[in-house]
């Protein structure tokens, strides 16, 4: 065989080899086993839902049964859970920590997450602009640092209501 065919016929079954090997989407009957919890409570334990969505310290990311293993630092944000049927159910988090387990398993730690339906958009509005009046008043610097914290978690809060 001619260095030429034996090239051309490698190249024909190179393209079938690779595709066995990429990594593909989740199956729609694929699930991943969720865990959300606070210090003070447990929201799922160990519940198989299709999706979770999260406000990664990173940007935003979703994340599906087959997931590569990872740690991932939250911000305030939002986290949605999608269920079967695409039902959904949204929290917002102040912050924490979310680790993908091999084998399906999502662990989600944070340290408050509330419905977001239990916030009020004028509450927020009225306490952000608290929050960005204290902090570019003439306060301490940690009282204008805590305000600036608390402003950014009212300004994410704010937008978590706007997607609802």
């Amino acid at each position: 065989m001619s260095a030429l065919r034996l090239l051309s016929s490698a190249a024909r079954r190179a393209p079938s080899a690779l595709a066995q090997q990429r990594r593909g989407y989740a199956e729609v009957a694929d699930k991943i086993s969720l865990s959300l919890v606070l210090p003070h409570q447990a929201i799922f334990t160990s519940t198989d839902v299709v999706q979770v969505n999260l406000a990664a310290a990173t940007g935003d990311m979703g994340i599906l049964a087959n997931h590569v293993p990872s740690i991932e630092a939250l911000r305030p944000g939002l986290i949605e859970v999608v269920e079967s049927g695409n039902a959904s159910k949204k929290w917002f988090a102040s912050g924490g920590f979310a680790t993908v387990h091999p084998g399906n398993k999502l662990t989600i730690n944070v340290v408050e997450a509330a419905p977001l339906e239990s916030f009020s958009s004028e509450a927020v509005r009225a306490n952000l602009q608290e929050a960005l009046k204290v902090a570019a008043g003439n306060g301490s610097e940690e009282d204008k640092m805590e305000a600036r914290i608390e402003a950014d978690v009212y300004e994410a809060l704010q937008h978590a209501l706007g997607s609802k």
